[in-house]
């Protein structure tokens, strides 16, 4: 009786390592709960390098006006031009080991667990660290290119962002304040609490139709208030974080005290991300401690570039 044939559906083309495919499956989920989690990557500046450990992010000042005398020579007004330096920061891990003896006694697939919980921690610690720079950016009052200040909204009264009729008002003030810097009206956000998303969609203000209102009670959305687009997140910085920290950063760019953040609104060109390694994952079986040894990782920076496109608001 000869033996039979067995086949290797993790080989590449039916040679070499057996296990080469399985790890395609851990890197898509990765990238898939990633992708699903991370609200801040498509709503801010993104440069992508492939060395060094730090890029510039240019920023120009705006064009002056000026009357023409007649008979005088134009020779052009002055635009003031800077540049923000971002820095990559240490890679970001999210790792896991597991246990051949473990897995094998397992009954289901613990590892696709493990890949969905690394790229979520990712994206989590990606958001957290956007908003912190956010936050930073509606905290600066200088600027090279002579930009306007970042801007803050604070309560009238304490417990004003407990009602949404009042957080409604805060929205339109945050887009005045916006038109009044002359903030481009497109790629406007507002980051908000899962508690101040629900009292804007019991708002009659935001959500009545015949007024203009957007969004829906029974579905519990809500999409736009006053031009700016609502995004609900677990991830805007709490507390005072001064240590180095993961949530600090390695470089402790991040650092400063976020007691009493409400919500943050930016535009798109408010704040910068410098990737240098973007997000990768891998499984490999370790012989020498008999397991497997799962590791998502990205490396990357952040940085403030246009102060006046960020306004925090800040309870009283």
């Amino acid at each position: 009786m000869s033996d039979a044939t067995p086949n290797f559906p993790g080989q590449v083309a039916g040679a070499g390592d057996d296990q080469a495919l399985f790890l395609k499956l851990f890197s898509g989920e990765v990238l898939t709960a990633f992708e699903q989690t991370n609200v801040t990557m498509e709503r801010h500046n993104v440069r992508t390098i492939t060395s060094g450990k730090s890029a510039t992010f240019p920023v120009s000042g705006r064009a002056s006006v000026e009357y023409h005398t007649p008979g005088a020579e134009i020779l052009g007004g002055a635009v003031k031009h800077g540049e923000k330096v971002i820095t990559i920061d240490g890679k970001l891990i999210s790792t896991t080991f597991l246990d051949e003896l473990e897995d094998a006694k397992n009954h289901y697939d613990v590892r696709s667990i493990y890949s969905v919980e690394a790229g979520r921690a990712l994206a989590r610690q990606m958001d957290r660290h956007v908003l912190q720079v956010t936050a930073l950016a509606a905290r600066t009052t200088t600027s090279d290119v002579d930009l306007p200040a970042g801007g803050t909204i604070t309560e009238a009264s304490s417990g004003d962002f407990d009602d949404g009729d009042k957080l409604v008002e805060a929205m339109f003030m945050v887009s005045q304040i916006f038109d009044e810097k002359d903030v481009p009206e497109e790629d406007r956000f507002v980051y908000v609490k899962p508690s101040a998303y629900y009292k804007l969609i019991q708002s009659e203000k935001a959500i009545n139709r015949d007024v203009g209102g957007e969004g829906s009670i029974a579905m519990g959305k809500i999409w736009n208030i006053a031009g700016l687009d609502i995004v609900k997140t677990t991830n805007l910085p709490t507390g005072n974080v001064t240590a180095s920290t993961t949530d600090a950063g390695s470089r402790d760019a991040y650092v400063g005290d976020y007691t009493g953040l409400e919500f943050l609104a930016a535009h798109k060109s408010a704040v910068g991300t410098l990737k240098m390694m973007d997000l990768a994952s891998r499984i490999d079986y370790d012989p020498r401690r008999l397991g497997w040894l799962t590791v998502a990782k990205y490396a990357v920076g952040h940085g403030v570039l246009r102060p006046e496109a960020a306004i925090q608001g800040m309870r009283a």
